[in-house]
């Protein structure tokens, strides 16, 4: 089959490769970064790269054209590689994709996604976007070298096209700059590329200051009566998996969670305690749970791997390790924890219970290894009461999970004396609907969200009142949840409270923007994590 224009005859090869050049090369550079941006109108706006490129292959000689062509097709895979990559990480942590950074990351988002659709659905799913991808690219090449070989009336063809939009979009571009006219054409493809290579160079930049002020190292390690206020009592830190400042104030969200804080502190004040509430900045947000961990421990700002890589191997004090030289017992119970840990090196426990030491015999709720009712009942029976019986006090690092992704199923508070080995809980966790049967109904996705924030909340209240009468408690969120549960722009700030019976403690934290009670103030000050170990340190030391 051939075509007639206007003197030349073009083969259908000839007509198919312009067609797939122009679609496939338009479509990349055209395509947004941001899933919030994906409407059909995005794709109205001529990348005038693409005509300048069908040009030079068309014009110049094969030795210098076919070089050009396999060039083109590496840049445009890297183009689609990476807003592929700014969609998924802006819509799990708010930020653009880092080369530098976040590589590492894929084989966390694997264990994510495999956990949410389950190990077969998705390879199937990952299998079909790899072929997806390696089927463009291909297709693309495939087209830039036939017109590199293409017949002079196909030639003469494809130039008179090619010259003619790149003509168009040159007019409109200039037209554009003297008067509001609509964006028709333009550049996008370097300047986003460069784009990316300045948030390389600069993380590369930030990561050899982060080196330097590590080694550099002068902090004071505490004063002369380090954690002298809670000398006689078990100090235990919780962080709930996204936990974030949306849970209490976004409108979906705060008919739930705000009834809950005043129930516990009603029945934290019943069982003589007293709190204390605030907010503290998350150097992350959607997940990777163990950059605020490291943040807070630390001291330091860990707001991506390469730094936490770094704080693993150096000498900088953790905030468990200072307990431990101060005559704690340390423990860190973590029960996300299902490999080797050799990252808990650096913290300085005396005890780890990852998921396989907490003894739980139930079913694991999807993602979760267990409900956070059993992790608590497990730490109470394994770590505060043999402890207790040798005469020794505890600072715990505890970390509840029942609130991580995918939110299915929600697990139900049951009698504490009927925990057990956790197998009681099995019909729970077979219970409900598959993660990708909920995770087809954004506002569904959201309802059991926070009803797994109620759940943490409502069984950390019984813990404390019913078992904590000896302990300090230092509560935090991780991080906010990804933008499918907080939407755009959300805040990275989390809620924080101070709980013990200690009121003259509790009352101390008023100073550094704290507000009584388990509910922070709207406006009330929001330190970063690194900056919230040192007011930790300074009131339990009673500076």
């Amino acid at each position: 089959m051939t075509v007639r224009t206007s003197g030349p005859v073009v083969g259908w090869k000839a007509l198919l490769a312009i067609l797939l050049f122009s679609l496939i090369g338009v479509g990349i550079c055209a395509l947004p970064d941001n899933l919030a941006d994906f409407h059909a109108s995005a794709f109205l706006h001529l990348p005038i790269e693409v005509p300048m490129l069908a040009l030079a292959l068309l014009l110049l000689p094969k030795r210098i054209s076919v070089p050009i062509a396999l060039l083109a097709t590496i840049l445009l895979a890297c183009l689609l590689f990476l807003k592929v990559a700014d969609m998924g990480v802006l819509l799990a942590f708010q930020r653009r994709f880092n080369p530098y950074l976040d590589i590492k990351m894929m084989f966390d988002g694997w264990n994510v996604l495999s956990g949410t659709l389950g190990t077969g659905r998705a390879a199937l799913l990952t299998g079909a976007a790899a072929i997806a991808f390696g089927g463009l690219v291909v297709v693309f090449l495939w087209a830039c070298l036939q017109l590199t070989r293409l017949g002079r009336p196909a030639r003469r063809a494809g130039l008179s096209a090619f010259a003619i939009v790149l003509g168009l979009g040159i007019v409109s571009m200039a037209v554009r700059g003297r008067q509001a006219a609509p964006d028709f054409a333009g550049m996008p493809v370097a300047p986003y590329l460069a784009a990316r290579m300045s948030l390389v160079t600069g993380a590369i930049a930030n990561q050899r200051q982060f080196e330097q002020d590590v080694a550099a190292d002068k902090m004071r390690v505490g004063p002369q009566d380090l954690f002298s206020k809670v000398k006689g009592h078990d100090v235990i830190l919780v962080f709930i998996e996204s936990y974030g400042r949306s849970a209490l104030e976004d409108s979906r969200y705060r008919p739930v969670i705000g009834p809950r804080l005043d129930r516990m502190e009603h029945q934290l004040q019943a069982a003589g305690f007293a709190a204390a509430s605030g907010w503290t900045l998350s150097p992350t947000v959607g997940g990777l749970s163990w950059l605020a961990h490291g943040t807070l421990l630390s001291g330091l700002w860990i707001d991506s791997q390469p730094r936490y890589d770094l704080l693993m191997e150096s000498g900088r004090p953790s905030l468990n390790r200072m307990f431990h030289d101060a005559g704690w017992e340390t423990s860190g119970v973590m029960p996300a924890i299902t490999m080797d840990w050799p990252e808990s090196a650096y913290y300085g426990y005396d005890r780890v219970l990852a998921e396989k030491d907490l003894g739980y015999r139930g079913k694991p709720f999807n993602w979760v290894t267990m409900p956070d009712q059993y992790t608590l009942s497990a730490f109470e029976r394994l770590v505060r009461a043999p402890a207790r019986a040798e005469g020794k006090n505890v600072m715990a690092q505890v970390v509840l999970i029942s609130s991580h992704a995918p939110w299915t199923p929600v697990p139900v508070k049951i009698d504490w004396n009927a925990v057990g080995d956790g197998t009681v809980f099995n019909g729970q966790a077979e219970s409900g609907d598959p993660p990708q049967v909920v995770w087809s109904d954004q506002d569904r996705v959201r309802r059991q969200y926070i009803a797994t924030i109620d759940y943490s909340l409502d069984v950390l209240g019984d813990y404390i009142a019913g078992f904590g009468s000896d302990a300090v408690f230092v509560v935090l969120g991780d991080h906010q949840p990804a933008e499918i549960v907080t939407g755009p722009n959300a805040s990275r700030a989390v809620p924080i409270h101070i709980v013990s019976q200690d009121r003259q403690l509790v009352e101390a934290f008023m100073a550094d923007g704290f507000a009584a009670g388990m509910s922070p103030s709207v406006d009330g000050a929001i330190p970063t994590m690194d900056r919230m170990r040192d007011i930790l340190i300074r009131r339990f030391s009673g500076e």
